[in-house]
């Protein structure tokens, strides 16, 4: 009896790699992380303008009121792991949003918290916010971030100290940009990949603060916008990014 083994042609076993490949391909697809990030705050703060700008890289031109709800996703590289951020934009109005509330905070990873520079209002109303969450089981073991849009805007209502106060009230770093100069793309891209490291190792954004709120340590505010030049838009302008 012959003992001679019987081997594959070349083309066989170039076909058995490539079912290999395509099956460790199929199961890396599956082991990829999703993290859902939704994005909160008054109508026109530019929620849909960071989103956009972060997803697709480009300030978003024609932007119109969202109705109900805008979603956009992007996978990202963190150390050598692929990780897909899905990133949820609501209408900041109450009436668009009142039905899908439940829905929209369901296994939410993390929060991005935005506010208009140039509006008080829109400051004012965190506390709302951050109630709305709190009412969503979504409590401070939820990484949270503070962003203040459109700081590209001479208009400037909020300024940074209170809106630090307000991020350190409730343990959040706080980021301030704009989501319109095409230079500002690789700041907003920090605010979300930030996220995407802590969210990726599981660690808090801030390190817990066990004293009173009266005594809390100010946080180091992470400014990531350029100066005005001198002969940029006028004053009056109106700032939509």
């Amino acid at each position: 009896m012959s003992n001679h083994q019987i081997t594959d042609s070349p083309a066989q076993q170039e076909s058995v790699k490539a079912t290999k490949r395509t099956i460790r391909d199929h199961h890396q697809l599956q082991q990829t992380k999703v993290y859902k990030i939704i994005v909160i705050g008054d109508s026109n703060v530019g929620k849909t303008c960071l989103t956009y700008r972060f997803c697709a890289g480009k300030f978003l031109d024609k932007s119109e009121a969202t109705i109900g709800v805008d979603f956009r996703e992007r996978t990202v590289d963190i150390n050598g792991e692929e990780i897909k951020l899905q990133l949820w934009d609501t209408a900041g109005q109450e009436r668009f949003r009142k039905s899908m509330v439940q829905h929209y905070y369901r296994n939410v990873h993390a929060v991005v918290v935005v506010y208009d520079v140039t509006k008080m209002a829109s400051f004012q109303s965190l506390p709302q916010w951050m109630e709305e969450c709190e009412k969503n089981n979504l409590t401070r073991d939820i990484p949270r971030i503070l962003v203040g849009n459109k700081c590209d805007c001479k208009d400037v209502q909020v300024k940074t100290n209170s809106a630090q106060r307000f991020a350190d009230l409730h343990n959040m770093p706080l980021f301030e940009t704009s989501a319109r100069d095409d230079q500002e793309c690789d700041h907003v891209e920090a605010i979300f990949l930030t996220l995407a490291h802590k969210l990726k190792n599981q660690r808090p954004m801030m390190p817990p603060q066990p004293v009173p709120a009266s005594s809390l340590h100010r946080a180091d505010v992470i400014s990531i916008t350029r100066e005005t030049p001198s002969n940029g838009a006028d004053a009056g302008e109106s700032c939509i990014c």
